[in-house]
């Protein structure tokens, strides 16, 4: 019989460290702690993450700003439509004083991966990101590279601007464990967002040098990998696993699970990769409240960027303008809570 208690008491030590990461992410990022909470379920649990918003909405500002509250290694790429394969995961040169040929790493050698505007890149370039998220490893001339753990890709996409952009194959965006919607702050968070860059743009930085937005670094990759081992051992009941196959089976034959008026809206439904993002996703959003075990609330709170970008939708669907984000909306609301 598992010990609940004993999980318990376990994830609440081993979770301490979220909360310093998180209030240092604080000193910088007003808000946005939906986004920041999804992006720190990534990173414990290996997990991509796509970030979709319009500019100006700190999106690569809280990347960035996350990646230096952990000791490590982190790049990031900037997407345009003249990058290559090459510049992405790397070359093969040849060395005219000995004759030999040696390969150069690109900047998809790192724990931590920003990829910027992902969809301005061509689809070669998504091809060989797409080895990388998937396979975890780089084929750089004739010789395969493991890319070492942890390692995570956390893309930006812009919604709004279409020219020059190269739209994500379905195969790729399946690839990213969460697709994260961002939004507009409210009022009052854009007004703390205004005095507290406004202030940093204009005083510059103190006279010895350091800055109130300057971040310490509060956690290490081994605690990321120790993580997400405890992570594993988060206690999710049989009657919840059921739930997650039930939402999950119903994006694919919503009639049968009692949607009618859906089956001609979705055109194919998630598949079995969402069951098991839905999952892991689901213990690590338990793990970062600091509780060993999964409720349903859980599931249901991370389910919308678990499935958002694995429904495709019909014609008729996109002709009336369903977002795929009321398709799920509407399956979370039929499927019957344990």
């Amino acid at each position: 019989m598992t010990d609940v208690r004993a999980i318990n008491d376990m994830v609440q030590r081993e979770s301490a460290f979220i909360d310093p990461i998180l209030q240092e992410v604080r000193k910088v990022v007003v808000g946005q702690d939906a986004m920041v909470e999804r992006i720190v379920i990534g990173l414990l649990t290996g997990g991509h993450v796509l970030l979709e918003g319009v500019p100006g909405l700190a999106k690569t500002l809280t990347v960035n700003t996350l990646c230096k509250t952990v000791a490590a290694t982190f790049s990031r790429i900037q997407f345009t439509p003249d990058l290559l394969p090459a510049d992405v995961v790397g070359t093969v040169i040849y060395n005219q004083k000995t004759g030999e040929f040696s390969a150069k790493s690109g900047p998809i050698f790192a724990n931590l991966v920003l990829a910027d505007e992902i969809n301005r890149a061509p689809a070669k370039v998504q091809s060989a990101l797409l080895e990388a998220m998937q396979e975890l490893q780089v084929t750089i001339g004739d010789t395969t590279y493991k890319l070492e753990p942890p390692f995570m890709v956390m893309a930006t996409q812009n919604p709004v601007e279409q020219e020059g952009t190269y739209p994500l194959a379905e195969a790729q965006v399946d690839r990213f464990m969460l697709h994260v919607k961002v939004d507009y702050p409210t009022v009052e968070e854009e007004r703390a967002i205004m005095e507290r860059m406004a202030d940093h743009l204009l005083l510059g930085p103190r006279a010895d040098g350091s800055s109130p937005l300057d971040v310490r670094q509060v956690a290490t990759p081994e605690q990321l990998l120790e993580a997400r081992r405890t992570i594993g051992h988060v206690y999710m009941d049989e009657k919840i696993k059921d739930y997650i196959v039930d939402v999950v089976t119903a994006t694919r034959n919503p009639e049968k699970a009692g949607m009618r008026e859906l089956q001609d809206m979705i055109a194919h439904g998630a598949s079995p990769r969402a069951s098991i993002a839905l999952n892991v996703a689901a213990r690590a959003h338990a793990f970062v409240k600091h509780r060993g075990y999964v409720t349903p609330e859980d599931v249901k709170a991370i389910g919308p960027d678990v499935l958002r970008h694995r429904i495709i939708r019909t014609y008729e669907a996109e002709a009336e303008e369903i977002s795929s984000e009321a398709l799920v909306r509407r399956i979370f609301e039929a499927v019957e809570v344990p």
